[in-house]
């Protein structure tokens, strides 16, 4: 029985348990370290994975996330900071998560194991053609995950795989395979590690680029934002008064004339009122940059 990549024992760990803590957290980063390696190859599939969520969520659809235990949680993690970060409507970033809001509190192995319910949760989030679905596995061969992403592209779904394991049947399934060949982990077999580091981080750059389609990320400022508590209320102000150039006060106005909308209110700060801000970033597709000047 060959032994899957992510479940080799580590070269570096030999011994590990004997380091001094210092020695061993230092072997544990360079690891960690190596894992971002595996992002490099994996890039022009990245991109193609947020060009299928821009192209989704352009055209009134949206962009879901899919996955269990650590890979689930790398999803979720980067899911449940879009609504903020760029003003996305949750309902518009749907997440299938196995064993739902009871797994995290307490993670159960076998809701990962478990085809059924994962086509539950698929009819419940609805996605079909016109959606897009990132499904997140490190061993590529997780049911659940895998019950998603082929029962989601027989429906017209856009599916991007996330694996850490070459030839796994996940990038089989997915019409965007993307690949994160992690290798071993220092602690063999646990993907919260290097696998999950590798994950997340790409998660973070597909929707980090799926903002800046949109148009929410302008000269690298979340032009999209939604200003929900006091930090986001000032880091409004601070974006429209950089980008405007005009003080706080006058950026403070402008949020107040645009109901707290950072891109029109960037707009109104320079002269614009409010219904002719709105009107041509509906006309420019929601990006600043044709309008700027």
């Amino acid at each position: 029985m060959t032994i899957r990549s992510t479940e080799a024992r580590h070269p570096a760990a030999q011994g590990l348990h004997r380091q001094p803590a210092a020695q061993a957290m230092a072997l544990l980063l360079e690891a960690q370290r190596g894992a971002l390696a595996a992002l490099v190859p994996a890039i022009p599939a990245l991109g193609r994975a947020a060009e299928a969520g821009v192209a989704a969520l352009r055209g009134g659809g949206r962009m879901g996330y899919a996955g269990a235990g650590s890979s689930g949680l790398m999803a979720l993690a980067d899911c449940l900071e879009l609504p903020g970060t760029f003003g996305l409507a949750p309902d518009r970033t749907p997440m299938l998560f196995a064993g739902g809001p009871d797994a995290l509190l307490r993670m159960h192995g076998g809701v990962e194991d478990d085809p059924a319910l994962a086509l539950a949760d698929l009819d419940r989030a609805g996605l079909g053609r016109g959606d897009a679905l990132l499904v997140v596995s490190a061993s590529g061969t997780t049911p659940y995950a895998l019950a998603v992403a082929t029962a989601a592209r027989a429906r017209g779904v856009t599916v991007t795989g996330i694996a850490n394991v070459a030839g796994s049947a996940l990038l089989d399934a997915a019409e965007i395979a993307v690949l994160l060949d992690t290798g071993a982990e220092m602690v063999a077999g646990s993907t919260r590690m290097g696998a999950a580091t590798a994950q997340k981080v790409a998660l973070n750059m597909i929707s980090v680029m799926v903002g800046i389609g949109l148009g929410h990320v302008h000269d690298g400022q979340m032009v999209n934002l939604i200003a929900d508590n006091a930090k986001l209320v000032d880091r409004a102000a601070r974006i429209v008064a950089e980008l405007a150039g005009v003080p706080r006060p006058e950026a403070e106005a402008a949020l107040a004339r645009t109901g707290g909308a950072v891109k029109p209110a960037i707009l109104v700060a320079r002269g614009a009122a409010p219904d002719t801000a709105s009107d041509a970033l509906r006309d420019s597709g929601g990006h600043l940059a044709p309008l700027m000047g």
